[in-house]
């Protein structure tokens, strides 16, 4: 299986597009290119039965955020939910761009 460079980046702020948590935003926490999955802040919440450790002496049920897959949501860029590009500029650099606005969002 091929992986193909994302649009999406950790710590970018996007929302559910379809799933249970459609409208919800959250900030990127961590993505799994292999799997095409990302974790989002406060978004797909599970509860996890965990096993008494030096880290949690008590063990118990712990709520976590749990991952979803990356053709679920959209980069918010300007308030608004945005489909990204890839462009090359003159002085040879690789941007990420807007395609709804056309702006340049950041350099990669």
């Amino acid at each position: 299986m091929r992986v193909r460079m994302f649009c999406i980046r950790k710590n970018d702020i996007v929302v559910v597009i379809s799933g249970n948590y459609k409208g919800k935003t959250g900030r990127v926490l961590k993505i799994f290119p292999k799997k095409q999955r990302i974790i989002i802040e406060g978004v797909n919440f599970i509860k996890k039965h965990m096993r008494p450790s030096q880290n949690n002496p008590q063990g118990g049920i712990v709520e976590k955020e749990a991952s979803i897959h990356i053709s679920n949501v959209q980069l918010i860029h300007n308030n608004e939910p945005t489909k990204i590009g890839f462009k090359n500029l003159k002085d040879g650099k690789k941007v990420r761009y807007s395609k709804k606005s056309g702006e340049i969002i950041d350099s990669i």
